[in-house]
């Protein structure tokens, strides 16, 4: 070591070999909630739950928020603690969990960009339609599942279980769940003010606002993802 120079100091590998200053930073406490509002977006799928209830009467309506509201929050909570155990028991790496998590997130983003729900299909709105004329209940599907909540919802939640390095972390995540939660019964239950305020148009606008946050973080998401599979993408060049 030459004598004027200051040695660098030593930094302690975090789980897999990574930094402990990396792994800090992996968990962002704030991107999760972002991205599940983006994704679940409850003010998008109000114009389905005025569709599908508008039959029901005050007493049906009111149930079926309670259930939709409740079943988000079961979708999350138990994606945040049990993702990571279900994709071990099938051999998944996380990187690749990351690289097709990141994929189907940029999926429904290009959907919402063309004013549709993250989670829907063609046929959504006719099997909801038919349930309704039914009289069965269309709280968890099609309306919460997977209007609301679906596969790109339970993908986001595992990649950043995944970045927990503390039992509060999981807390906070489950936490979402609640969030998620309340935003959805709070948008159900004013959802004849929200399309009046808003109207078509807004709604719209507002979805496709978050399809481009959601976008990004997808991007974000694969990025890393990708680099965990090729290392060498993470090279920064001759300087």
């Amino acid at each position: 070591m030459d004598p004027g120079r200051t040695p660098r100091p030593r930094v302690d590998p975090g789980p897999a070999g990574v930094p402990a200053s990396t792994t800090i930073a992996d968990m962002d406490l704030f991107k999760p909630l972002v991205a599940l509002l983006a994704i679940v977006n409850p003010v998008g799928v109000v114009p389905f739950f005025i569709h599908f209830t508008q039959s029901f009467s005050a007493a049906e309506r009111r149930r079926t928020i309670r259930i939709s509201a409740f079943t988000a929050f079961v979708v999350i909570a138990v994606s945040a603690l049990a993702g990571l155990k279900i994709i071990e028991f099938f051999g998944i790496s996380i990187a690749s969990f990351q690289v097709g998590g990141g994929t189907l997130l940029l999926i429904s983003a290009l959907s919402m960009l063309n004013a549709k729900p993250a989670e829907s299909k063609p046929g959504d709105e006719d099997e909801g339609r038919q349930r309704a004329d039914a009289g069965a209940s269309i709280a968890v599907v099609p309306l919460t599942i997977p209007l609301l909540t679906g596969p790109a919802t339970i993908s986001t939640m595992v990649i950043y279980a995944e970045r927990t390095r503390h039992w509060w972390h999981l807390a906070v995540l489950v936490g979402y769940g609640v969030v998620v939660g309340v935003a959805t019964f709070l948008a159900f239950s004013a959802a004849g003010g929200i399309a009046r305020l808003l109207g078509r148009t807004g709604i719209n606008v507002m979805t496709r606002l978050m399809g481009l946050i959601l976008a990004a973080l997808a991007v974000e998401i694969m990025a890393d993802g990708l680099v965990k599979l090729f290392p060498v993408l993470a090279w920064p060049g001759p300087k």
